[in-house]
């Protein structure tokens, strides 16, 4: 037997497999009807674990955990399938619907904003970029902008998220598990690096540069190339610039954005010293209430999943079958709870698809807990 007639043997199974499959799902749709008329959950867990041990040991050792996949992905179609017919909104997606339908049309122009550091920081850069006329207050750490937000001091926060070239700010998804705030839109700023110093300085005068330990990563190679020079990290960028200021000093330096030399009156030594001249960090604006503003088609959830295999291959399935596409997955662990792990998903999907409409009323399946960070649109 050729090629050619093994490839048709398996087109005459294809048929036969795919006309099982809309049979199955046609018996899932009654299997729906069933559960909405008594009032019955659609995910039976129990029945779905004998399902799965059942098939595998019909199809024997050799295809035994082959069966098992392919099965666990019927389950997560026929899930999807009931949902979906059912139209089961969810108390969820009923309050999504209600913050589409109240909030304002147009994003606000001068609020009260939340940023980290001071005058001349990069998240001042990025709320300047995404607010016309906000008034700035500025916070230490992170986790002030967070509590500022909670407390009604700010409407809005701006917070850095993750660098095109030195990865995730883990302190922020940190303190993303700990707060409650919603996302309303995101930013993506081009960041160019400045070796900034005292008037009079020259660059083989620096035995010591402050930075923001972000921005030391992503001028590693530049950090490198000098000698005898000692790197120490500092809370924010800008700061870093306003404590080589007020030391007068002339053997230190400040890596930070070339508005800090004007702001204080600093001389540039070396400048777009960055690994990477695309060197773009991505900033969340934060907000204590829901609003969605008309557009979004970006998504941010946090989960929860059981601690055992294949936990989130079904959320991922799920998800390809809904044909919603994951931009980014991080976990990070939960704070007091061993060897476990809060996973977050940024999404791309637009609001009003009845994809994103599904899957919203579907969360409560997927995972043990999961948040709803809100969706928005991003800038760039």
């Amino acid at each position: 037997m050729d090629l050619t007639e093994l490839r048709q043997e398996i087109d005459e199974l294809d048929k036969e497999l795919v006309k099982l499959f809309t049979a199955r799902m046609a018996v899932s749709a009654k299997v729906a009807d069933y559960k909405r008329e008594h009032n019955l959950p659609i995910f039976h867990p129990g029945r779905e674990r004998a399902i799965l041990q059942k098939v595998a040991e019909m199809a024997g050792p050799e295809m035994g955990n082959y069966t098992r996949v392919l099965y666990s992905m019927l389950f997560e179609l026929s899930r999807s399938y009931q949902n979906k017919r059912n139209d089961a909104l969810s108390p969820l997606y009923q309050k999504i619907s209600q913050s589409i339908e109240h909030t304002p049309k147009l994003f606000p122009q001068a609020p009260v904003v939340a940023c980290q550091g001071v005058e001349g920081a990069y998240s001042q850069i990025a709320c300047e970029k995404i607010f016309k006329s906000p008034f700035i207050m500025y916070f230490k750490n992170f986790e002030a902008v967070f509590t500022a937000i909670e407390q009604g001091m700010c409407q809005y926060g701006i917070l850095p998220i993750e660098n095109s070239t030195a990865g995730s700010v883990t302190k922020v998804y940190d303190l993303m598990i700990r707060h409650n705030f919603s996302i309303v839109r995101t930013f993506r700023l081009k960041v160019d690096h400045n070796l900034l110093a005292n008037p009079g300085t020259s660059l083989s005068d620096i035995k010591t540069i402050y930075s923001h330990e972000q921005a030391i990563n992503q001028c590693g190679d530049f950090l490198h190339s000098l000698s005898g020079v000692n790197v120490i990290p500092v809370a924010n960028t800008a700061l870093a610039s306003e404590m080589v200021a007020k030391s007068g000093q002339k053997d230190v330096a400040a890596l930070s954005s070339r508005s800090c030399a004007e702001l204080y009156g600093l001389t540039c030594l070396a400048s777009s010293v960055q690994d990477k001249g695309n060197n773009r960090t991505r900033f969340i604006c934060i907000s204590k209430n829901l609003e969605i503003y008309p557009g979004s088609d970006k998504t941010s959830i946090m989960m929860i999943l059981p601690h055992k295999p294949g936990a989130l291959y079904k959320v991922l399935a799920r998800l390809y079958t809904l044909g919603i596409n994951v931009t980014k997955l991080e976990s990070r662990p939960i704070p007091d709870r061993e060897f476990e792990f809060m996973f977050y998903f940024d999404l791309e999907t637009s609001i009003y698809s009845e994809e994103f409409i599904q899957l919203m009323c579907e969360l409560d399946d997927l995972c043990e807990e999961f948040k709803y960070l809100g969706s928005y649109t991003e800038v760039v």
